[in-house]
């Protein structure tokens, strides 16, 4: 919400510390954030040590971190001001497949979002994305700082019985001996119940802080939960292959990126590749994905949550649990009323207290359409005890 004049006179805009070894790089970003009037660039640092420094004596804000520096890198200071002096912090990042894998770490350690530098670490089209970084820096002035500095829990709920050693399950040939709690087990169980007849599908869709929140819910989901997960986070391409892969490796069931005209098959979470639109088929009995990177952006995003939706809608037969998290905007809505108005759903919408950015929840829960709404660390089994009702 941007503040009145006489807000901005009192000297109420916002703090910002840009850190960024190239000097080219701190002058052009500061520039941009400059040129905005509800930000104020406060000083800049040249690593991550400068910025550790430099956090402590200014106080500003947010700080915009470049990831590769030298003495400390942008990894290492984010760490070290999330356990000492926490704030928001929004990463610089490259396409290159491992600075894609340090984005999705410096998630984990409480960034609370990532731009993309469109043309490698000294950018020199980085206006390209100026809009991206105003908007992104304003948008973590604020969120709350709990949501960015409470632990991920990851409760796992399954407990393999066998003895022997197991690999992870894909799809309907696992037959994991994997304990999944009965409702009676359950500390929050829902109210709402699936129908006993069709397949049942879950999509989740998520934006900013949305990282973090896809970690705390798809490690609480057991490997035979039985259905399939669409999954769609705002995300530039290049980066969620590596989301796809990390979540992979920490979750019971198979997290993949989604590729075009795959099956769709039971304990695997199908993440939408960035720059394309998510999509469900049907082919005689069975459901594929569908990759669309012709259809425009719906209201700046491709993937966008609204498209997977009003394709979900399109199979009237099915059941659905949709599940909204943080993310700025309203992402959601308009497919949510399509889905309501002509297929079978369970809404869930995340509360505003673990909400890091309380936008597509809030849609969600203002236009009536959420069923239950839910804290973050109690959505995993808020899924599991509606789907096994």
């Amino acid at each position: 919400m941007r503040k009145g004049v006489d807000d901005l006179n009192t000297g109420n805009r916002k703090k910002v510390l840009v850190v960024d070894d190239s000097a080219f790089m701190r002058k052009l970003i500061s520039d941009f954030l400059s040129g905005h009037p509800e930000i104020e660039v406060i000083g800049t640092a040249r690593n991550g040590k400068e910025a550790v420094e430099k956090v402590e004596t200014l106080k500003p804000d947010v700080v915009t971190m470049d990831i590769e520096m030298p003495i400390m890198d942008g990894l290492e200071a984010l760490k070290e001001i999330m356990s000492r002096n926490p704030l928001p912090i929004v990463m610089l990042s490259s396409t290159t497949k491992i600075g894609a894998e340090n984005t999705m770490l410096a998630m984990e350690y409480g960034a609370v979002d990532f731009v993309a530098k469109p043309g490698g670490a000294i950018s020199l089209n980085l206006h390209e994305v100026k809009e991206e970084i105003l908007g992104k820096v304003i948008a973590a002035s604020e969120v709350r700082l709990a949501t960015l500095t409470r632990k991920i829990t990851g409760r796992r709920l399954t407990q393999v019985i066998s003895s022997n050693p197991v690999t992870k399950p894909v799809g309907k040939v696992a037959e994991i001996p994997t304990f999944i709690p009965s409702r009676s087990q359950l500390t929050n169980v829902s109210k709402n119940k699936i129908p006993k007849t069709g397949k049942t599908f879950v999509i989740i869709g998520t934006s900013t802080g949305g990282p973090r929140a896809l970690q705390e819910v798809l490690t609480g989901i057991p490997a035979l939960i039985g259905v399939p997960i669409l999954v769609v986070q705002h995300m530039p391409p290049g980066f969620t292959k590596s989301l796809a892969d990390r979540l992979d490796g920490l979750c019971d069931i198979h997290v993949k990126e989604a590729e075009d005209g795959e099956l769709l098959e039971n304990g695997t979470a199908y993440i939408a590749p960035g720059g394309k639109h998510l999509k469900m088929m049907k082919k005689g009995m069975f459901y594929y994905v569908r990759l669309d990177a012709v259809d425009p952006p719906r209201a700046g995003h491709r993937p966008s949550v609204d498209v997977l939706l009003e394709s979900a809608a399109e199979n009237t037969e099915l059941n659905f649990l949709t599940v909204i998290m943080t993310g700025m905007g309203y992402d959601g809505k308009n497919g949510m009323e399509v889905l309501r108005k002509n297929g079978k759903t369970i809404t869930i919408a995340e509360s505003a207290k673990t909400s890091v950015v309380y936008g597509m929840p809030k849609a969600i829960k203002e236009a009536g359409f959420a069923d239950e709404v839910v804290d973050l660390h109690d959505i995993s089994e808020s899924i599991i005890g509606i789907i096994k009702s």
